[in-house]
């Protein structure tokens, strides 16, 4: 499987307080990967340094073999909260990366609305973010950062505000349409049981400075259910994690 991104040795401080200690992760060709550790531990400082809207302090990250570091707008970055901009429709929402990059108006309103069915938005495109649900909402967001992505996408904790039912939902419909666009995706979290539920590997990021403790694959076929939660090679998982983490 070929890999899409890679971060070397990444270390990074604020003033006299290191963050992270020398970090090291990859994300291969269609893998969901986790990165799953307590506030505080520098997960959110990583993704702004994969992202590029960061410097590390040494260090070097990678996209497709292309050293990347410190360079902003190769890789699509999803916050926790969707960010729609409540006076734009969501197909202008959607279209906003591509009209940034210098595609004229029409042209990015018609290559964004060519995605619209494939991320269940058919006939929102004229509507406000405010007249759509919760995971509505994340559908265009998720589709605003597939346009600005060049096939590798880091998500924050984008499921997070949902209820469960909804997010049960979110879970199932992103892994499809992780494989049916060839989408990579490095996601943080602090829910476990999400995290074992979606992921290919899990990187266990603890301490402080923050370092990668462990690497954990979760080899059981997806789409993983609910009812999986509730079986014995499930709280292995948990366990393990839990152990790991100390909690």
């Amino acid at each position: 499987m070929d890999t899409k991104l890679t971060a070397e040795g990444i270390s990074k401080s604020y003033g006299t307080t290191k963050i992270l200690d020398s970090v090291s992760i990859e994300l291969r060709d269609r893998e969901l990967v986790s990165l799953l550790g307590v506030s505080g531990a520098g997960k959110t400082t990583l993704f702004n340094v994969i992202s590029g809207l960061m410097e590390p302090d040494c260090g070097h990250v990678f996209l497709k073999g292309q050293e990347i570091t410190g360079n902003a707008g190769h890789i699509a970055y999803m916050l926790q909260k969707d960010l729609l901009l409540p006076y734009r429709t969501v197909v202008d929402n959607t279209a906003l990366p591509l009209i940034l990059h210098g595609v004229p108006k029409k042209e990015a309103r018609e290559q964004a609305s060519a995605h619209f069915a494939e991320f269940g938005l058919d006939g929102t495109q004229k509507k406000w973010p405010a007249q759509l649900s919760g995971g509505m909402r994340q559908r265009a967001a998720l589709l605003r950062t597939y346009l600005s992505s060049e096939g590798v996408a880091l998500l924050d904790e984008p499921f997070s505000a949902l209820d469960t039912i909804t997010k049960d939902a979110m879970h199932t419909w992103y892994l499809n349409v992780m494989q049916k666009i060839e989408l990579s995706t490095l996601f943080i979290t602090h829910d476990i049981d999400e995290a074992i539920l979606l992921s290919d590997r899990i990187y266990i990021l603890a301490g402080k400075p923050g370092k990668i403790i462990a690497e954990l694959p979760v080899n059981v076929p997806k789409p993983r259910t609910r009812e999986f939660t509730l079986t014995d090679e499930f709280l292995q998982y948990k366990r393990k994690i839990i152990s790991l983490l100390r909690l």
